[in-house]
């Protein structure tokens, strides 16, 4: 029975991080992917759009929640903290282990395809 009594400590104080966030005590930026990532695996993150940053490059947003949609259903959320996600992006495109490619409103914008399953491994290490 001891256990439950630490367990339920661990969880209420994260329950109370979650809250603050949602209730104003971070600034959230919500991106949605459509159904292709289920495909690639990949997750779409937008650096630049008309050779200026943007996306995560530019948001003053603490926190970064990214939706991914299967025909208009969300089937999982991932949250980041953007500045670690940030960092995540830049080691994984540098070291060559995802791609950039063109996309957005007349392919326009610059987009960093990172692979979901390694930035899931990657965030211990940001």
């Amino acid at each position: 029975m001891g256990n439950f009594d630490i367990d339920l400590d661990f969880g209420q104080v994260y329950e109370k991080k979650i809250k603050e966030l949602f209730e104003g005590d971070g600034s959230i930026e919500v991106k949605t992917e459509r159904d292709i990532w289920a495909d690639t695996g990949n997750m779409a993150i937008e650096i630049r759009s008309r050779g200026k940053p943007s996306g995560i490059s530019t948001t003053d947003a603490k926190w970064w929640i990214h939706n991914f949609t299967i025909d208009g259903d969300i089937k999982f959320s991932m949250l980041f903290r953007v500045d670690k996600l940030r960092k995540a992006v830049k080691y994984l495109y540098l070291n060559e282990l995802a791609s950039m490619v063109k996309g957005g409103d007349d392919y326009t914008s610059d987009i960093i395809l990172a692979p979901i399953s390694t930035l899931i491994l990657l965030n211990k290490k940001f």
